[in-house]
């Protein structure tokens, strides 16, 4: 998932039993037997970045104040002007919030320049540039790729095994792959889908359809890795993928749907992700 889904309150933790333990009779083996591991695909967002605490609101206000030319860190602004970049930034933050409540009860994507039009702003705003700047300074801290990232992509693909991305995101595909590029690892992905781009977002049977086509992988030969239990591990068994969980996300409540589902396997950490694979490649 994006960091635009992570909360106002939310940390790193490890917890949970060891690396690549099978977790109980949803384990890939005990349902429908060995398989070959042709592709892994991972969640973005709490998977490949560490899963941080960020003031969501703060996001829209810096946007905000930027439309309205009002410099972060002025002393002295007009009541009536902070006023209105307050007001605007409400509206941003309750039509974010609405397009990830329809994601979660609907399984339909958004992007960005959808919630910027549905809270009034124009896109044409001679201000608006500047705008989607200074947010995403804001987002920069806790966008950094895990250094765990590139030895374990480095090591599927020594395997034979491709890589790919799978994300819920209001961002652009460009913005994402920018991001891979600025911390050295997009020359390891060989395919990449963002929710932003296809109508359905996970747990969508039809968006892990898209990143298995992406790859080129039939889903039984497929394993999806991610932070959340509905999303990154009941989705992918509803196409017949394996599925890694990453318990390290401190999920607030409202982001958590219940679901009756197991992973094949735990990763403590993503370089937990090869020892799992190595195992399911031996008895395949």
């Amino acid at each position: 998932m994006s960091p635009v889904e992570q909360s106002e309150e939310s940390s790193i933790g490890r917890t949970g039993p060891s690396p690549g333990q099978r977790t109980g009779p949803s384990s890939a083996e005990g349902r429908v037997g060995p398989r070959r591991v042709e592709a892994v695909i991972f969640d973005w967002g709490g998977t490949l970045t560490p899963w941080h605490t960020v003031d969501l609101p703060e996001q829209w206000r810096v946007y905000a104040r930027q439309i309205h030319g009002i410099p972060l860190d002025s002393p002295s602004v007009a009541d009536g002007d902070l006023a209105n970049a307050q007001a605007l930034a409400d509206r941003l933050l309750e039509a974010e919030k609405t397009a990830w409540a329809r994601a979660r009860d609907e399984h339909t994507s958004a992007t960005i320049a959808q919630i910027l039009t549905e809270a009034g702003v124009d896109p044409d705003h001679d201000r608006a540039t500047l705008a989607l700047a200074a947010y995403r300074g804001f987002w920069e801290p806790h966008t950094w790729t895990d250094p765990q990232v590139r030895p374990v992509w480095s090591g599927l693909r020594e395997r034979g095994i491709k890589v790919g991305v799978l994300s819920n995101t209001i961002w652009t595909r460009e913005y994402h792959r920018g991001l891979f590029e600025r911390d050295g690892v997009l020359d390891l992905l060989d395919a990449d889908v963002y929710s932003s781009e296809i109508p359905h977002v996970k747990p969508s049977s039809e968006a892990f359809r898209h990143a298995c086509d992406a790859v080129g992988v039939a889903p039984e030969h497929a394993v999806y890795v991610g932070d959340r239990l509905y999303e990154d591990v009941h989705g992918p068994h509803r196409i017949g993928m394996r599925a890694i969980w990453i318990p390290h996300s401190d999920l607030p409540s409202d982001q958590v749907v219940d679901v009756e589902d197991t992973p094949d396997a735990i990763a403590h950490e993503l370089l937990d992700v090869l020892a799992i694979v190595d195992r399911w490649r031996d008895i395949a």
